[in-house]
């Protein structure tokens, strides 16, 4: 049976690093993985999501509507935005960071409030977490995506030694300290 997994954000958050992790974990634990391009504006700022798929044979890297075992979403709008593809009873896994979007910044929109209420009150399971105080108490803000995979191998089967050599495949070695504190940091949050 085919899984799948969503990567939301905004541009420049480390989706790409994220999805290339998960995807190289998955490979590691014998599934044919697909993952998609980055599809968004992301040297913009804009709106970013890529798909993963994995399973015994995946013939196609698209997720439909209602179809994401996962929603892993790097600021709380984004998860909102992308709920719809949520099947029922999957799992959203999210920062709850604000990013202003280009309506709010010119003053044409305000932020919706409440919105991690508003998602679980439509049915969705949220795991929301601050990925950015956990990435800034392991010396990145730039490592939210650590975090959040941190976040992610909670609900996996595989052992936190595969996710180990994942991340080490796809990090610089110059970075690997503090992207594996800040994984740690997200696993046990």
């Amino acid at each position: 049976m085919t899984k799948n997994i969503m990567i939301v954000g905004v541009g420049g958050q480390g989706s790409l690093l994220a999805s290339k992790m998960l995807g190289q974990l998955l490979l590691s634990q014998g599934y044919d993985v697909k993952v998609s391009e980055v599809h968004g504006m992301s040297q913009r700022g804009g709106s970013v999501v890529t798909y993963v798929r994995y399973g015994e044979k995946v013939y196609s890297p698209i997720i439909d509507k209602g179809t994401a075992d996962f929603i892993i979403s790097f600021e709380k709008l984004e998860a909102a935005r992308w709920v719809p593809y949520l099947k029922k009873g999957g799992k959203i896994i999210m920062s709850t960071q604000e990013i202003d979007p280009m309506p709010v910044i010119i003053g044409a929109a305000q932020y919706p409030e409440n919105l991690v209420e508003k998602m679980k009150e439509a049915g969705a399971d949220v795991d929301a977490i601050d990925a950015l105080d956990l990435a800034m108490q392991a010396g990145s803000s730039k490592a939210v995506n650590l975090v959040l995979m941190g976040r992610l191998s909670k609900y996996f089967e595989a052992t936190e030694e595969a996710w180990m050599d994942a991340l080490e495949a796809c990090v610089p070695a110059k970075f690997l300290e503090l992207n594996k504190k800040a994984f740690s940091l997200g696993r046990d949050a």
